[in-house]
């Protein structure tokens, strides 16, 4: 694709980087056909084809307008695109640069300022959130069903392992799960503790930087990712073997720190060792396979479970096959779904700026799962766990927590 990109953005770091992502593009389509929006609404511009060329024409400098931000605020940004992409497009990379412009060109309406402000500020902050959840929790069964859908019943963590280990690996609690579902990571440390390793909270650690960074306040998300930086340097230098994420959508952006953080002098070099010790739980546990399916050999799981693979997992993460893997090895029945490919609508913050296009994704989802036949679902993201649990019945879990249950 041929650029010619605008005196404001042209030979910067983020022009060139945008300009090397839109050359790439050949605008075969293809990814048109994976795309969620694009499948839902039918519009070109709903599509990454369509909103790569919208990102071209502002870089441009083309005026901008509300069409061209309700088109890019509509993208789930679940990369399924990147996945499809026969050459390679990092289409996230090139979101984050064309919403930046245009969240600076074109004034938001004050309803969805104070809405932004409000999840960006309210969700990444323990201190706020925890205590709104715990309110809302409180008076659950006088709210709504859709309030009551965006609320999960609260849930208490189970016994956090006490033993030490002289392998130790650090652990990010993140910003909504320690509140919404305590009991992932107490899951995670004890399942890795039966097979010796410790997992270790760093406290001054906090939201990864995800949740204000996609919502173009990306200088809010990048001081996030400096605090937990210097929570971990201490763990890092002492010789921690690895931060583990149990939330993909985390992991997805902390294994980007290197990236993101690569033209601050004082955090590039420390931001890069960040990202490469990052890995999601499903690449730690593997390692392990034989001590677990050893100790699961007498429990004989019977049940039939569906898995969901994040977006953030299986295309930001670029990891397919490892959880459903390690399931199957200590006898789970495990299926994956039609379509299986396709987000679910939680995508963050997704799911409250756009709920009828998030529920549609969401209601589609379930019912390819419920086809599987399965009792329980489980998928590896705190986001998606909830996001299917407020349209079914069906239990719905991380699947370490599942494992933790046959370790038992």
């Amino acid at each position: 694709m041929q650029t010619n990109l605008a005196d404001f953005i042209r030979n910067t770091p983020e022009g060139d980087e945008a300009e090397s992502i839109l050359r790439a593009c050949v605008h075969c389509g293809f990814c048109t056909a994976t795309c969620p929006t694009y499948q839902l609404l039918g519009d070109e511009l709903d599509g990454p084809r369509g909103r790569i060329y919208l990102i071209k024409q502002v870089l441009e400098g083309a005026p901008v307008t509300h069409s061209t931000q309700t088109h890019l605020d509509r993208c789930l940004t679940c990369r399924n695109c990147e996945s499809t992409c026969p050459s390679g497009v990092q289409y996230g990379r090139l979101a984050d640069i064309g919403r930046k412009v245009v969240e600076e060109r074109v004034p938001r309406p004050l309803g969805q300022r104070i809405q932004r402000y409000v999840l960006k500020e309210g969700l990444a902050r323990k201190g706020l959130f925890t205590p709104a959840l715990r309110m809302g929790q409180l008076f659950r069964p006088l709210l709504s069903k859709s309030l009551q859908d965006k609320i999960p019943p609260m849930r208490l963590p189970q016994a956090w392992p006490a033993r030490q280990h002289a392998r130790k690996m650090l652990v990010l609690d993140g910003c909504v799960q320690p509140a919404m579902a305590p009991n992932i990571n107490a899951a995670a440390a004890r399942v890795l503790d039966a097979v010796g390793v410790q997992l270790v909270v760093a406290p001054k650690a906090g939201c990864c930087g995800a949740l204000r960074f996609h919502m173009n306040d990306q200088d809010g998300g990048m001081d996030d990712m400096r605090r937990n930086i210097d929570a971990w340097w201490p763990y890092v230098e002492s010789g921690i073997e690895a931060i583990v994420m149990t939330a993909s959508g985390c992991g997805v952006t902390v294994k980007e720190y290197g990236h993101l953080l690569a033209r601050d002098p004082q955090y590039a070099e420390k931001a890069a060792r960040i990202s490469a010790l990052t890995l999601d739980l499903s690449e730690v546990l593997p390692a392990f396979e034989n001590e677990l399916v050893q100790r699961v050999a007498e429990r004989k799981p019977s049940e039939r479970v569906a898995y969901h693979p994040p977006c953030s997992l299986q295309h930001g993460q670029q990891i397919r096959g490892k959880v459903e893997g390690l399931l199957r090895a200590v006898g789970v029945d495990v299926r994956l779904c039609a379509d299986s490919h396709l987000c679910c609508g939680s995508a963050g913050t997704y799911s409250m700026l756009y709920p009828e296009i998030s529920k549609e994704l969401r209601d589609r989802k379930l019912a390819n799962l419920a086809d599987t036949g399965a009792q329980r679902i489980v998928s590896a993201n705190i986001g998606c766990v909830s996001h299917l649990q407020s349209g079914t019945e069906i239990p719905v879990e991380h699947w370490v927590e599942l494992l933790d249950r046959l370790l038992a």
